[in-house]
């Protein structure tokens, strides 16, 4: 995939996707710094940040090829004001402290992915959100205020990220998709867990799209922006094909095994999201987001239709896979350009 091995600092790197990231870029022999609130045994470097204040671990930037920022607080809690302080300053604070880093690095990076959301498009069920036509959102009639707090955190992150005076620093705001994975306590095992709880089917009127994106896609997609210096601003990671709700659990359930899944209405799930101490924003609001610029750019997905990313998924779930396979990871940068 490359020709010369990378360095690369992950910030944030301790959580599910910084970890995938992290084991994928090492086995293709890059050396990676991994940036952590806490620190803890790796096969890389793992440095203590507190995504605020600049100290030791500015010296791990200056001279890398690639800094990646995952850093932010988990939305999947209740929107309190404790949490809602935390989610906004977990995202504007680190982004703010490794831009200045850069604007003062002697070498600074050549490229700077900073984490961002497709949730920052508007809830749609009537067409594509792409990052040229795509209606950005928080203006919608009748939205939940919880919903207007995540686009508020949405745009606010980004502007901080761009707003960072980089000129040297090619810059790339990943709106991802849900990112699935095998390994146990993310999103994938929660919905899995579900299917065979038999709590799969409709939710709500279940006509909500969802938008996702196979682990091994994402790290390619990855890959192919590092390689390809053209591609620059906010870019969506996710697969072309969003399917609604309904029918993304029907396929999830065919995977598993399990013929039946029971509805969800709405006050249910309100329920259910009080007492787990979450948002239903989670399951209820449509991401119909298309990977425009990475399709036209010629990313090739290995897995573009829900149907068989489930497929694998499980497999890989039953299988006990820890840590789940990156297919490809020595994959040339002309196999991801085929037409």
């Amino acid at each position: 995939m490359f020709n010369n091995q990378l360095r690369i600092v992950i910030a944030g790197g301790t959580g599910q996707v910084g970890r995938m990231l992290a084991r994928h870029f090492h086995a293709q022999g890059h050396s990676i710094t991994v940036l952590s609130r806490q620190p803890g045994p790796a096969p890389w470097p793992v440095i203590k940040w507190d995504g605020r204040d600049l100290g030791q671990w500015t010296t791990h930037i200056d001279g890398a090829d690639v800094i990646i920022n995952l850093a932010g607080r988990s939305v999947n809690c209740r929107y309190d004001a404790q949490n809602r302080r935390q989610i906004i300053e977990s995202r504007i604070l680190s982004t703010r402290a490794i831009g200045q880093v850069l604007a003062q690095a002697a070498k600074p990076p050549a490229l700077w992915m900073n984490a961002a959301t497709a949730t920052i498009y508007r809830h749609a069920l009537d067409r594509d959100m792409d990052e040229v036509s795509g209606e950005l959102g928080g203006n919608e009639p009748g939205a939940p205020e919880t919903w207007k707090f995540s686009i508020e955190v949405a745009k606010s992150w980004e502007q901080e990220f761009f707003a960072a005076r980089t000129p040297r620093t090619r810059k790339i705001a990943l709106r991802s998709a849900m990112v699935m994975s095998p390994e146990r306590g993310g999103v994938f095992s929660t919905l899995r867990t579900l299917v065979q709880l038999g709590l799969g089917g409709r939710a709500g009127s279940g006509r909500q799209y969802v938008s996702w994106i196979h682990h091994t896609d994402f790290a390619r997609a990855i890959d192919f922006l590092i390689v390809n210096p053209q591609l620059q601003g906010p870019i969506n990671l996710c697969s072309p094909n969003p399917l609604p709700y309904t029918n993304f659990m029907s396929h999830l359930r065919d995977a598993s095994g399990v013929p039946i899944g029971l509805p969800a209405a709405t006050w249910m799930l309100e329920l259910g999201a009080f007492f787990l101490r979450t948002e239903t924003e989670l399951i209820l609001k449509s991401r119909r987001v298309i990977p425009r610029i990475l399709l036209d750019s010629g990313f090739v997905f290995q897995y573009p239709d829900w149907s068989s990313a489930a497929r694998d998924l499980v497999s890989q779930y039953r299988h006990g896979s820890a840590e789940p396979r990156l297919h490809s990871s020595k994959t040339s940068s002309a196999d991801h350009c085929k037409n």
